[in-house]
């Protein structure tokens, strides 16, 4: 699989304005982010890359300012390796868990210690979103619980839930190139009881959860609330992430109607996930 870089460059700069391009550029397809001068780099499947969609994006962008673009194939395999060398470096969430690439060597004692090999698959850890779902099952006890990873990415998230004691999991993503990165990571972590489905919330079965993490973007998230619910639990908890604090009351709001209880909230630089129960 080929991929187009795509430069974009803010003028004025912002970190707002960067967040808000990403999410953006993520309902269009769009992958891997990496902070650039005064701008970003974004990366996203050839096949998928469309003029079109950019401008688009830029033509209605929310915020003040100029928003300029180029953009260049690139091979793959080549960049792979050099992000993971040079962009994905270890992270440690809440002094009991890091998260690192198998190409690193990294000393220091940690209650988990996860491989992620991301070849472009969100969800490393290291945006606000995934870290604060991580936070999320560091705090909860999931002893023998059963998990649903929706938008599963590098499946991050099952293979630390799995780590914390949950038991079954289920990781499940509508991208192939995500799909299969995250049974690389399962397997690279030796995780015996994380299954895999390539797919939305249509692959979602008669398999009843006590869990489910869902780090989606709003949109799509708007869309999955009915389907999470119909296979969570009763007593069973929900937590959503992949949108901002200003999303809450539309993402709660779905929540509600289908029947969740809203409990609460973390926020990061303005992203938030959001927890409600059955």
């Amino acid at each position: 699989m080929k991929y187009t870089q795509t430069v974009f460059v803010f003028q004025p700069f912002s970190e707002t304005a960067t967040d808000v391009l990403s999410a953006l550029l993520a309902d269009v397809g769009f992958e891997s982010f990496v902070d650039a001068e005064n701008g970003l780099e974004a990366y996203i499947p050839t096949a998928f890359f469309s003029e079109k969609n950019i401008d688009e994006i830029i033509a209605h962008f929310p915020l003040d300012g100029k928003i300029s673009y180029s953009f260049n194939e690139i091979a793959d395999k080549n960049w792979n390796e050099k992000w993971e060398k040079n962009y994905f470096q270890p992270i440690v969430i809440g002094d009991k868990c890091i998260i690192q690439s198998s190409l690193h060597r990294v000393e220091g004692e940690y209650e988990h210690r996860i491989f992620i090999d991301p070849k472009m698959a969100f969800g490393t850890g290291h945006h606000q979103t995934t870290g604060l779902i991580l936070r999320d099952i560091l705090a909860m006890d999931l002893k023998n619980k059963s998990v649903l990873d929706m938008g599963a990415g590098t499946a991050v998230l099952a293979i630390l839930a799995s780590m914390r004691g949950a038991d079954p999991l289920l990781a499940v993503d509508i991208d192939e190139w995500a799909y299969n990165n995250a049974r690389e990571n399962i397997q690279l972590n030796r995780i015996p009881n994380i299954r895999t489905l390539l797919g939305g919330a249509e692959v979602l079965g008669n398999e009843f959860f006590d869990v489910i993490f869902a780090n989606i973007s709003r949109n799509i998230l708007l869309c999955g609330i009915p389907a999470y619910e119909k296979v969570l639990n009763v007593g069973g908890t929900l937590i959503t992430s992949g949108f901002y604090k200003e999303d809450i009351p539309a993402v709660r709001e779905k929540c509600e109607q289908c029947g969740l209880t809203y409990i609460g909230f973390r926020e990061q630089d303005n992203w938030v996930s959001l927890t409600c129960r059955k």
